[in-house]
């Protein structure tokens, strides 16, 4: 035996080591999947970069009033005229909502509309309640006491946070649960075995408890923000990633198994075979998602590191974890299809004198590489023409849940009948003595050019402002209210005519912003519409900034992977090209078949991440691969043997994680449904157009020049 060549029962150990370690991390991290909602929040304005005029307003809101509620917007509705009986009786059900957990004291009067076919009430809810529960507890409440023919609706902020917070309510189960499904389906169909896709399958679940684990606590310290949205994006790609490597090194190993007897020789040959390609793609991966560091939004910077530690987990989950399991199974892990000892005939079926649909095309392509790239181009071509017509400007609040919703039927209502923005007014903060600067310049746009009514906050409540100041609250020729002054600062509320998450409503803000910043500088604008328009001003300043940034970081990961300069600028080429691709066709989707009403700024961007960062893990798989070859045979042989040999393993991994990211489309999130097509869609393209067409026809028509300048591309 070698002096360098483990003992039998250390190659034992060690494997068994590793397993008892991965299996504490996840006896730990697997309970906090029904906890993460202690760490999360979904609010908007809490991911807003603390420099926006929405989050400062958001802050200072807190020191004008001792309460963190949340308003929900009672709105009541008849066919005929509501009578006096009925305006008392729907009065008292409002003030008898206290009983109700998680409502609080102070709620309003039922308003009356000036067509009198309306009701609107005011009631604050608790925040650290669920508000799911609350709403539809209290949405039960009323429709029970209502009088006969008076429909009830729930609706403002509470409403739809309640929304949203309902939607994704199926992350820890529903989703988990179609993800792991369809793995488990192809994992199947793909080994023809029952025991290795558990292993594999078993490999992506304990990388996702403990990088869960990990990220729960460091959301718990404050240090990361984890929202519904980061937390179902986290799961599928850490299923999906650990899963491509899983596939990768099980190839590796079984590959190595027809080559050796011995289950440890081929472990260690199947790890140094797929540690640089697992090592280069996870490293590309995590380093366009920390690119994200870059963005203003919280939203998004947060995503970065918190999918960048799940990709880190799968990483060491496929090269420690997997390895050892299937170290001491052995053949056996294949069954019933175990790979036999045929040494010679594993290195036969390898290369242009191989079998079998990759070798098929590998051949093909050695005979029409020109043509067959040029084709593959212009097809991809037109497809990015359609990228034009993605209307990315951002979606209204009310469209962001897809399917039924009590909040955006309540809206429709409420604009029906009152100003649009009812209970989410746009929110002004200026110099105490500038307040009836601010107000007269509020009161000039008023009824005209998008605003209806100004008030001002008071200890009293909220008093209504005209051109001759704060107006008494109580009987007229009583006295009127002082506002409220914190730190020389005063609030004033400005109800627009629009709904607050209409586009319209968002041209309002920004010209008011203008106005008052021009009149009165500092003056400060937030709310609700204001919160949305700051949203999406820094989501287009994030996918402008960050895109050429992971491009170049790419690059430059890719140049020393490969060492040349000139294949990596092909392969993001090409990358590209299928993400423009995607795009276009989603673009069509979207627009002719769906008929969605827009797309979120960060769509692209994050489809952009996942796509090029995921989709160039194919190409990493490949290139490494026909580097090597090369070094051997030659490139335009090396490339043809790459082919070859990675083409089954590639597909699989394609098919696993565009499997895994249409799973998020069981959430009802509009932003979820878009991304789990586009990237779906477009990691199919770069599986069976890109990676399968292009790039080897490419390659193979530039020959040894794709290595330029390396000593390669002149041997």
């Amino acid at each position: 035996m070698s002096a360098h060549t483990p003992s039998r029962w250390l190659r034992i150990l060690l494997p068994a080591v590793l397993i008892v370690v991965w299996l504490v991390g996840a006896a730990v991290g697997g309970p906090y999947f029904g906890r993460v909602g202690e760490v999360s929040s979904n609010e908007q304005a809490n991911y807003l970069p603390s420099s926006a005029d929405a989050t400062r307003v958001q802050e200072l809101r807190a020191e004008f009033s001792d309460s963190e509620s949340i308003p929900a917007i009672l709105v009541f509705t008849s066919e005929t005229p509501l009578t006096e009986d009925q305006i008392a009786a729907m009065n008292s059900q409002v003030s008898a909502l206290t009983s109700v957990t998680g409502v609080e004291q102070g709620s309003s009067p039922a308003i009356p509309s000036e067509d009198g076919l309306a009701l609107q009430a005011f009631v604050p809810l608790d925040p650290e309640a669920e508000l799911a529960d609350v709403v539809d507890e209290v949405s039960q409440v009323l429709r029970d006491g209502a009088p006969e023919g008076i429909e009830v609706h729930v609706t403002g902020p509470a409403g739809f946070a309640a929304d949203i917070g309902e939607a994704f309510s199926g992350i820890d189960g529903l989703l988990l649960a179609v993800a792991l499904t369809a793995v488990f389906i192809i994992l199947i169909v793909v080994y023809r075995s029952i025991l290795l896709p558990i292993v594999v399958l078993a490999t992506s679940m304990f990388a996702l408890c403990v990088a869960l684990l990990s990220v729960w606590w460091l959301a718990k310290a404050d240090i990361l923000l984890l929202s519904g949205q980061t937390q179902g994006i986290l799961f599928i790609l850490v299923i999906g990633a650990a899963t491509d490597y899983s596939l990768l090194y099980v190839a590796r190993f079984r590959e190595e198994l027809r080559s050796t007897r011995d289950t440890w020789v081929a472990t260690q040959a199947a790890l140094r075979g797929s540690f640089e390609p697992i090592i280069a793609s996870g490293s590309t991966v995590i380093a366009g998602l920390l690119c994200l560091l870059l963005s203003d939004l919280k939203s998004n910077s947060t995503l970065g590191p918190v999918a960048a530690i799940g990709i880190v987990f799968a990483m060491l989950s496929a090269l420690t974890l997997l390895p050892a399991m299937l170290f001491l199974l052995g053949r056996v892990a294949f069954w019933p299809r175990r790979p036999k000892y045929e040494p010679e005939l594993a290195a036969a079926e390898q290369g242009v004198h191989g079998t079998g649909l990759w070798a098929w095309l590998g051949k093909k392509i050695s005979t029409a590489a020109r043509p067959i790239w040029i084709v593959t181009a212009v097809v991809l071509a037109i497809g990015v023409v359609g990228a034009t017509q993605l209307n990315a400007s951002g979606v209204p609040q009310s469209d962001l849940v897809l399917g039924e919703s009590q909040a955006r039927d309540g809206q429709v209502l409420l604009g029906q009948h009152f100003p649009g923005g009812s209970g989410s007014p746009a929110i002004v903060v200026v110099p105490q003595e500038r307040m009836q600067d601010a107000a007269d310049i509020l009161l000039a746009s008023s009824g005209v050019d998008g605003v209806g009514i100004v008030a001002a906050d008071s200890p009293s409540g909220t008093a209504p402002v005209t051109s001759e100041g704060i107006q008494p609250l109580g009987q007229p020729g009583s006295p009127a209210p002082d506002p409220t002054v914190v730190d020389g600062l005063v609030m004033l509320q400005a109800t627009l005519t629009d709904a607050a998450d209409s586009d319209a409503a968002a041209q309002t803000v920004r010209e008011l912003r203008t106005e008052l910043d021009d009149a009165i500088p500092g003056a400060l604008v937030g709310g609700v519409t204001a919160t949305s328009v700051d949203t999406n001003d820094a989501s287009v300043h994030d996918r402008n900034l960050i895109i050429p940034v992971i491009l170049l970081v790419i690059m430059v990961i890719l140049a020393l992977l490969l060492r040349s300069l000139l294949a990596p600028l092909l392969l993001v080429a090409t990358t590209v090209l299928s993400f423009g691709t995607a795009l276009g066709v989603a673009a069509l989707v979207f627009n002719h078949v769906l008929d969605f009403p827009g797309a979120d700024p960060a769509v692209p961007l994050y489809s952009f991440v996942f796509l090029v960062a995921l989709g160039i893990d194919y190409n990493i798989f490949l290139m490494t691969r026909v580097r090597e070859e090369s070094l051997e045979h030659g490139t335009r042989q090396g490339i043809i043997r790459g082919l070859s040999i990675t083409g089954g393993v590639i597909t699989s991994a394609g098919l696993v994680l565009a499997a895994t990211f249409a799973a998020l489309a069981v959430i009802p999130i509009l932003f979820l449904a878009q991304i789990a097509f586009i990237v779906s869609f477009g990691v199919l393209l770069d599986t069976f157009v890109v990676r399968s067409l292009l790039v080897p026809a490419l390659s193979h028509d530039i020959g040894r020049r794709i290595w330029w300048p390396s000593r390669l591309s002149r041997e």
